[in-house]
């Protein structure tokens, strides 16, 4: 691996059907909007990413990866030391991969699939243990289980700019009709484009990326307790209850890198 290209163009090609890249990323680092060749599956070891696209927000702690399909437009934000690890899958590569964006729950094997591909030449044998650990690989990526991880986001730009503050700093407790000014629009219009552009209403939307907010925090292994203050809970078992409905997991099992089932 001592040898190993970090620039995703160099994995976009190469004819095996995956390709397994190791880049570390420090703190704050933004990885502006792009798209691959191949499908992309997301993972890191250490810290938590928030993934982006035009339509939806993602939040990666290190046991979840991310799964794109090839073409899908994306960002990236890097939370905490970030030690990346990236497959690129050919299109079509194996019978039942994802065909849309979504959250992987990943296993002790899948793990240990992603480590192994980085450690095999980047042309692996394909009749030999490269080429095996990768049809493992993808057994377990459409085995693994999708997970609720998402945050829907808008197109309308006065909708928008209410979705970026908050994400920003999911802290902030104004009212729609406190928004008006900022969006440019009344508190009727934002309310309507909520329901409209994200399938719910401004308090569950803005729920929801507390809860986000909350993983992020929960991942580092900041206490339950402490976390659920912060979002504006008034006990841990109303933020644990509020976490379950909404987030599919316990939030012990964020804290413990687990991936209970809720």
């Amino acid at each position: 691996m001592a040898n190993r290209s970090s620039d995703p163009l160099d994995y976009q090609r190469i004819p095996r059907a995956v390709a397994a890249m190791a880049k570390p990323f420090p703190h704050g680092f933004h990885i502006a909007r792009h798209i691959h060749d191949r499908d992309q599956l997301l993972w890191s070891v250490s810290g938590t990413m928030r993934v982006r696209t035009l339509s939806e927000t993602w939040i990666v702690p290190p046991d979840r990866a991310v799964y794109l399909p090839a073409g899908t437009e994306h960002a990236i934000d890097i939370r905490g030391e970030v030690g990346m690890r990236t497959l690129y899958i050919a299109p079509g590569a194996s019978a039942g991969l994802p065909d849309q964006p979504v959250v992987l729950e990943v296993s002790d094997l899948l793990r240990a699939l992603i480590l192994a591909l980085v450690g095999e030449p980047v042309l692996y044998d394909e009749a030999g243990r490269g080429g095996a650990i990768a049809a493992l690989t993808f057994s377990e990526i459409v085995r693994a289980r999708r997970l609720p991880f998402v945050l829907p986001m808008p197109r309308d730009p006065r909708v928008m700019r209410v979705c970026d503050a908050l994400l920003a700093d999911p802290a902030l407790d104004r009212t729609l009709e406190e928004w008006a000014d900022h969006a440019g629009a009344s508190a009727r219009t934002l309310a309507r484009l909520f329901e409209r552009e994200l399938g719910m209403g401004f308090a569950a939307w803005r729920q929801r990326v507390r809860l986000h907010n909350a993983t992020e925090a929960l991942a580092t292994g900041q206490p339950v307790a402490a976390v659920a203050e912060r979002n504006g809970y008034r006990s841990a078992s109303a933020f644990t209850e509020a976490f379950r409905k909404v987030m599919g997991v316990a939030p012990s099992s964020v804290a413990a890198g687990r991936g209970e089932t809720a």
